[in-house]
């Protein structure tokens, strides 16, 4: 009989203590999890390339001798080890230095003779080729090299005090030894495709096609769970009981006819959906999703006098104070008007506005969380940049009312693939549409620009009455890190602008200051604001026609994206520019992309394609943390294929009461949002 998939670690006797501890940490515990720890990469080690002549800047995977082992720099514990590898078959005098820094127990684990793979990218540095930090083995030291080497290598995910090596023999072993029988899953997605063959093919596959086919199995299954938890949560808000609001339309009427413009339709459109969700007796749960500039705020406006008319309050929670403070100021100017009663609350504000009684619309940061004395009765809540909080923090906003309706807003164009998998159980209304009034952005990349030039450049435009952003990707100087800072250049565009207000901005400064900072900007006291990232979102200042970005590299797209919706908010001719070194030419080919368009939804689609869903949505806060095959998600037949199955095994199985395994992997968060 083989090993049993749910057995112990502890229970076998091969496993050294020092491992079962070590797998213990890493929560691993029995032997199907160690089988479903899956390699993180490959290596083709049944044939290895030529010691190259010159860096290609791309991971390579290779094999040689050691040849040379110094230890360089000064004394304790600092400076580096460098090890010079030559090839083992004495035809080529090419040779590779590895360095290690302030790693001195390389030196007790490498020796001249040993024979090593090593992975990594190869860069020149004085002449010589160069891998710093390595993956590596040492060939002599293995027991199996059948597991190791002349043949394809899985790689792993570290678990620390485990080497690959070992990692690699113990799943191998786990993987031959295993009952197919005993092995556990919850929902079999693919019945043509055996568990067992899936497992043997994604750790030691005889052909890449192979583990992909495999990894695309474990994907879908993954997939397949989260779908289904989504259109779990969908069914269980669509069968609860809400409250109906909108019925009343007074303050929405007059609110129109206020505005000194008309709508888009894009935003007409996203308000009649709105209504329709609210009028129905089921909480609504929407996502207003919309390019920069392209008029969230407004359709949020239609959506708080609604529930306010129908005697309901309505929270708004931003994840910033200066988005917080932009918002209560835009609001007050076009509700006050109207008799609404506008709330602040931040952790360093208290603000109430429209006279006396209870405000209606309270709008703040995080703040909003911990002030339940606020809120009698919570009809409506709205999150702007929903995807920088956490489940738990918007969960417990909407706690605060009995069943609310929920708009959940982002200028973050989300790729459809992404909509569907994270944000499923929320109807979407899409903003694609800019307002009329908008002055037109061009955008240039500039490699290499000259400081002369750029500097002329931003004179012309505030000679003309105009204001700059001055964007970096560092608040400080960094030894690791070839990039600039903004305190550092802050200093320097002063002197270079000192006829006119040049102030720093950053998220080290206190709320105070950056409250006075974004104040004497919004004014116009201020000409140029050198910044961070900070006013990433949730600053309007229709002047400000000029945004330079420096080490533009260093972003992602859909980043650059919002950073340049900073400009063109006003009739100007407005204007982003990209400054970067020029040497990396994926970068420059990726940035040519934001040069090309100013459609969000292109820019996150190809963002996706780039970076990947992690990168672009933010691992931590979208929910996509625990996925192991994250990188499929933007892989569109796979996604559709696992949400028609969950939505095929609900409609048959609407409660899971034949599935318990599954109904054990239902999350319920409270409501999604």
């Amino acid at each position: 009989m083989g090993l049993i998939a749910s057995a112990e670690l502890t229970e076998l006797g091969f496993l050294t203590t020092k491992e079962i501890i070590a797998f213990s940490t890493a929560k691993v515990m029995t032997v199907q999890q160690v089988l479903d720890h899956l390699p993180k990469r490959y290596e083709d080690r049944r044939q290895f390339a030529a010691f190259p002549a010159q860096a290609t800047g791309k991971p390579m995977c290779l094999r040689g001798v050691v040849v040379d082992c110094q230890r360089k720099g000064f004394g304790g514990r600092k400076g580096f080890h460098e090890v010079v590898v030559g090839t083992d078959d004495g035809f080529s005098d090419n040779t590779i230095v590895l360095r290690w820094f302030n790693m001195p127990y390389i030196a007790k684990i490498l020796a001249v003779g040993h024979e090593l793979i090593f992975f990594g990218k190869l860069k020149e540095t004085a002449g010589k080729l160069v891998i710093d930090h390595p993956d590596f083995e040492i060939i002599n030291d293995m027991v199996d090299a059948s597991v190791h080497v002349d043949r394809i290598v899985p790689i792993y995910k570290n678990i620390v005090g485990i080497s690959q090596r070992r990692l690699r023999e113990i799943t191998y072993r786990f993987r031959k030894d295993v009952d197919p029988d005993s092995l556990c899953e919850a929902y079999q997605v693919d019945e043509s495709y055996p568990r067992i063959d899936a497992y043997r093919e994604v750790h030691f596959p005889e052909a890449m096609p192979q583990a992909e086919a495999a990894r695309r199995f474990f994907a879908l299954e993954e997939f397949f769970i989260l779908q289904l938890n989504v259109a779990w949560r969908k069914s269980r808000y669509d069968a609860q009981r809400g409250r109906v609001l909108g019925k009343k339309t007074s303050l929405l009427k007059a609110f129109y006819e206020s505005l000194p413009f008309d709508l888009t339709g894009a935003q007409k459109r996203s308000v009649k959906e709105i209504v329709a969700d609210m009028r129905r007796p089921s909480p609504m749960h929407r996502m207003l999703q919309g390019d920069v500039g392209s008029g969230k705020t407004f359709v949020a406006m239609c959506a708080a006098l609604l529930a306010i008319e129908s005697g309901a309050q309505v929270a708004l929670m931003a994840p910033t104070q200066i988005l917080a403070e932009q918002h209560f100021l835009t609001f007050c100017k076009w509700l006050d008007p109207l008799g609404v009663r506008v709330g602040l609350r931040t952790s360093a504000k208290k603000l109430d506005q429209g006279g006396s009684g209870q405000v209606q619309l309270l709008i703040g940061t995080h703040a909003l969380l911990y002030d339940e004395d606020s809120f009698e009765d919570l009809g409506l809540v709205i999150i702007d940049e929903q995807h920088k909080f956490g489940v738990e923090q918007r969960s417990r906003l909407i706690q605060q009312g009995v069943m609310p309706d929920v708009l959940v807003m982002t200028a973050t164009p989300i790729p459809r693939t992404l909509t569907l998998t994270i944000y499923g159980d929320l109807e979407v209304s899409v903003l694609d549409e800019r307002p009329a009034g908008r002055g037109k952005v061009i955008t240039a990349l500039k490699p290499k620009a000259k400081v002369s030039d750029v500097t002329k450049f931003v004179k012309q435009q505030l000679d003309q009455g105009r204001q700059a952003y001055l964007v970096y990707p560092l608040v400080e100087e960094s030894e690791s890190l070839n990039a600039e800072s903004a305190t550092v250049e802050f200093e320097k565009w002063q002197k270079r602008l000192s006829k006119y207000e040049v102030a720093l901005l950053h998220g080290k400064v206190s709320s105070e200051e950056k409250e006075s900072v974004m104040s004497d900007f919004r004014d116009g006291k201020t000409d140029v604001l050198v910044s961070t990232t900070v006013i990433e979102v949730g600053v309007d200042v229709p002047n400000a026609n000029l945004m330079v970005i420096y080490n533009a590299e260093r972003f992602g797209l859909s980043q650059l994206h919002q950073l340049r919706g900073r400009v063109g908010r006003g009739e100007h001719k407005s204007y982003c520019i990209l400054v970067t070194d020029g040497k990396n030419s994926a970068a420059l080919e990726k940035l040519q992309e934001l040069v090309q368009t100013d459609d969000g939804f292109k820019i996150a689609e190809a963002d996706l394609r780039l970076r990947g869903p992690g990168d672009v949505l933010g691992t931590q806060q979208s929910g996509l943390a625990d996925l192991r095959f994250i990188e499929y998600l933007a892989d569109a037949d796979l996604v559709r294929e696992a949400r028609r199955l969950a939505d095929a095994l609900l409609h048959e199985d609407p409660n899971l009461t034949s599935h318990s395994k599954l109904l054990d992997l239902m999350v319920d968060d409270g409501v999604r949002a």
